[in-house]
């Protein structure tokens, strides 16, 4: 399988099997289960207002076992449930850096976004299009020619990871972020919920670059502010 092939990623470790380890010793896990097991059974993510049960979610919040939820307003969404979704890149990004193609040839933000759109259910569909300018859009990477030398504008290609921030994510609970051609061949990551949560990375060529993006699509889902194990800057 190609380095970057779109899978699964694996279960987070935030999942029932880490819960099953602690329980004896915290004297809230069982209940917390509950609670997670509630989320994920309600079509909305809903979780009752009670002062034991709203105890239970900050708890959770707080390490980051759920997130808000993107499409329902004052729902929730859990880890493990976000780490059963794809995530979305440039098809053929390794191709790039072993030579066999130039940037031209990336396969092109507005595809990855369609893959995107594509995987959530009709319902969130509309919304999500109505992101595509903010998220996908960029310019045309080559352009002509001049005194016989081909130039071509910097790579900003699109990758979208489950995940949350300050705010939740776009629909489907994702966040989204470039791999960016900087000057003198230096390179960056940013990523970003659906508001101003940000974080990025600088990396000195495109083979660190793109490997610090499979670092993030093995780690995810995650919250931008867990990102500085990673040695993000998070803003």
């Amino acid at each position: 399988m190609a380095l970057f092939a779109v899978t699964v990623r694996k279960t987070s470790s935030r999942d029932a099997g880490a819960y099953n380890s602690n329980r004896m010793s915290d004297p809230n896990a069982e209940f917390d289960q509950t609670v997670l097991e509630m989320i994920e059974h309600s079509p909305v993510g809903a979780v009752p207002r009670t002062p034991t049960h709203q105890d239970a979610l900050k708890r959770l919040l707080t390490t980051h076992q759920v997130y808000a939820n993107a499409d329902f307003r004052d729902g929730y969404v859990t880890a493990r449930s976000l780490a059963k979704l794809p995530a979305f890149h440039a098809g053929n990004l390794d191709t790039l850096i072993s030579g066999q193609i130039t940037p031209d040839a990336l396969e092109a933000n507005a595809r990855i976004f369609d893959r995107y759109v594509q995987s959530l259910p009709a319902a969130h569909r509309v919304h999500a299009e109505s992101q595509r300018k903010t998220v996908a859009g960029r310019i045309a990477q080559h352009r002509s020619k001049h005194d016989g030398v081909v130039i071509h504008d910097p790579v900003h290609s699109l990758f979208l990871v489950p995940g949350g921030g300050r705010h939740p994510g776009l629909p489907g609970n994702y966040l989204y972020g470039l791999v960016r051609e900087m000057n003198a061949g230096a390179w960056e990551i940013h990523l970003h919920d659906s508001e101003d949560g940000e974080a990025k990375i600088d990396a000195p060529d495109l083979k660190a670059a793109l490997g610090k993006l499979q670092e993030l699509l093995e780690s995810a889902p995650f919250h931008l502010s867990e990102l500085d194990g990673l040695g993000f800057t998070i803003a």
